[in-house]
């Protein structure tokens, strides 16, 4: 006789074990159709699923975040059943829920058109309406090789080979189709009414470019249609936003095949990598930063012993000289150890901030490179802080008041805290973790920033938490991290000595704040369409002459605002002036400054801002001062926007 406790607090009890299916009909008939799924104790499981003691209950629907992951995660089964049916002889792989949406993976000699994603949408509909009920089927290891193998799904009898020998095989059966799934899935493919297929791409399996490509169809699926059209207005406009195709019109940079992964930065967007970086240094030495520098090739003694070659082998380049093998740095861990190292340090000197623009190289694969946001050679604010385990709480809440600071710089408001806590494999007494946590989760409390756990993320040597903020069209970076390390600075032997003369290894804070400069370049440039704020613009103002008559004075205006510290060019090129004003505004310069007989006489120039403003005539010392006034403010106000309400 189960005692089912609602998250409400409220109680049901049975008469014998019931299913999630019959609780949620025992509330209403309203939430027994919404049903999506459960979560028992903890677990989420199927509607299906039967309780058989007391138990803690909630009811997942399409208005939960889980619903819609189970809908996704359903909508890509509804894609492999379409796929295999309208083309016999493909084998599904693996097929995850991924943000906003979902892909499946098939090994076919068929190569899929956006005429057949059409097709496959059409034939996913008929299934919807069939509304299959999806059943749940418990097979041994041996009866569910035997299934897959007759099935001729080769992909999926490896997975169940590879799975540990403990973990419990479940197969999910819709009409006559099959697939290997942990699930939860819907209780009938009618649930999944809202969806559409967005794209195909090549993938290897598992990643590796040694094996066979496979072919990849994206997906997303909502709970209603207006979220549907909603997602694909930010499609659009992230289409439109391709951060690949800005910087081929305004010149920035480019990547070829002769360095795959590797950035070509161009004049134009060498400048805003360098006002990036000019930024970064300054406010790092304005937060008691040390500025270091650290060796791009390292033996690999340095990796085994921190660690780093078990986990991350396989994603560093090495290379062999003088009969020694080297790693190019993937990262700057191990080698701020080391600067740390040199010198016996006192209590006195933590905490102590080491921070380096470090040029780091992984081997990503090349399926999953993309522009400058995942490439293979890049830079990260990087920084690490040895302290004291009581001087971490005031590190982090450093970091933090840094954090917003930066960011609202960059025009971002809008941040997402997670905290990561501990992992079954770990490292530390548990007394220090609960420190660890406890000071993280206090930082953020005493900020008043509402923050999400995530039990079980921690890294091996330590919690951290995670920041990342929306653009202007809702999507979610992930971008900066501080990360409490009690591990790294044992294994690499560092010491310090503490007030009462015994030696004690200090705790590392990992922490960054953009994450790699390509990265954060390719999102400010989605974010601003390319019309960076000033103080980022390559050139912040262009001179246009409307006839060689006034050529000089337009070079004289160029120079007199260079030498005040502004990136200035004039454009002395006999054309039209309303051909060079078109130009330069697709070329989103923030200001244009128009000279003719007229400004020549009076030394001033005619201002208009990059969205058509037309701001008057000004003589250089105003402008110096609006230009001046636009820079210091960063991102935090784009002076151009209000200066609508100014005229």
């Amino acid at each position: 006789m189960p005692v089912i406790t609602l998250p409400d607090g409220s109680q049901r009890s049975f008469d014998q074990p019931v299913s999630v299916h019959d609780v949620a009909a025992d509330i209403g008939p309203g939430l027994a159709k919404a049903a999506l799924a459960g979560v028992v104790d903890g677990r989420e499981v199927d509607t299906s699923y039967v309780v058989e003691h007391d138990a803690e209950l909630a009811i997942i629907t399409a208005k939960d975040a889980a619903g819609l992951e189970v809908i996704r995660h359903s909508t890509a089964h509804l894609l492999a059943m379409a796929v295999q049916e309208l083309y016999p002889g493909t084998q599904v792989t693996i097929g995850p829920v991924i943000e906003d949406g979902f892909y499946y993976d098939f090994a076919t000699g068929h190569t899929f058109t956006p005429e057949d994603l059409e097709k496959i949408e059409q034939r996913m509909a008929e299934l919807v309406r069939d509304d299959l009920p999806v059943e749940r089927i418990v097979a041994s290891r041996e009866k569910a090789v035997e299934i897959f193998r007759n099935m001729g799904e080769h992909y999926k009898v490896q997975i169940i080979e590879e799975l540990p020998e403990d973990e419990e095989i479940t197969i999910y059966k819709q009409g006559p189709w099959m697939d290997l799934c942990r699930g939860p899935h819907v209780p009938s493919t009618g649930k999944l009414k809202v969806f559409k297929l967005t794209k195909v791409a090549g993938a290897y399996w598992r990643g590796d470019a040694k094996n066979e490509m496979l072919q990849r169809v994206y997906g997303t699926a909502w709970a209603d249609k207006k979220e549907l059209k909603a997602y694909l207005r930010r499609i659009e406009e992230a289409e439109k936003r391709d951060h690949r195709k800005i910087a081929k019109k305004l010149d920035l940079f480019h990547l070829q095949e002769e360095a795959p992964g590797m950035v070509f930065w161009h004049p134009a967007g060498w400048s805003i990598y360098q006002t990036l970086e000019q930024y970064m240094r300054q406010r790092q030495i304005e937060h008691g930063y040390q500025e270091i520098r650290t060796p791009q090739l390292v033996d690999m003694s340095l990796w085994e012993k921190s660690g780093h070659a078990d986990k991350f082998g396989d994603d560093m380049f090495t290379l062999s000289a003088d009969e020694r093998e080297f790693a190019v740095k993937p990262m700057n861990c191990p080698c701020h150890v080391q600067v740390f190292n040199q010198g016996l340090k006192s209590y006195r000197d933590l905490p102590l901030r080491l921070a380096e623009f470090g040029s780091c190289h992984r081997s990503e694969p090349s399926g999953s490179l993309h522009g400058i946001m995942r490439v293979r050679g890049f830079v990260q604010d990087d920084a690490h802080i040895f302290c004291t385990e009581a001087q971490i709480q005031a590190e982090v809440a450093d970091f933090i008041d840094f954090l917003h600071e930066v960011y609202a710089d960059f025009g971002f408001s809008e941040v997402i805290y997670r905290l990561s806590t501990r992992p079954e494999k770990r490292v530390g007494s548990d007394a220090v973790w609960d420190q660890a946590e406890q000071a993280l989760a206090q930082a953020l409390d005493a900020h008043g920033l509402p923050w999400e756990e995530l039990p079980g993320e921690g890294a091996f040597y330590g919690p951290k938490i995670e920041f990342s903020l929306k653009d202007c069209i809702g999507r979610v970076w992930q971008l900066g991290t501080i990360q409490v390390d009690f591990s790294t600075p044992g294994r690499l032997d560092a010491q310090y000595v503490a007030e009462d003369g015994s030696r004690q290894v200090p705790v590392m804070l990992h922490r960054a704040i953009l994450g790699s400069f390509e990265r954060f370049i390719g999102i400010l440039i989605e974010h601003y369409e390319g019309a960076f704020p000033t103080w980022l613009a390559p050139n912040q103002a262009v001179v246009l002459n409307i006839t060689d008559k006034q050529a000089d004075y337009a070079k004289n205006v160029e120079d007199s605002l260079k030498n005040k510290g502004f990136r200035v060019i004039s454009d002395l090129r006999n054309e039209k002036i309303g051909f060079k004003i078109r130009e330069h505004t697709i070329l989103r310069v923030p200001y244009l400054l128009v000279v003719g007989d007229k400004e020549v006489e009076s030394q001033t120039v005619a201002v208009r801002a990059r969205r058509g403003e037309d701001l008057g005539s000004m003589d250089l010392d105003a402008f110096s001062a609006l230009l001046a006034d636009d820079v210091a403010c960063r991102g935090r106000i784009a002076l151009e926007n209000s200066l609508e309400s100014q005229h």
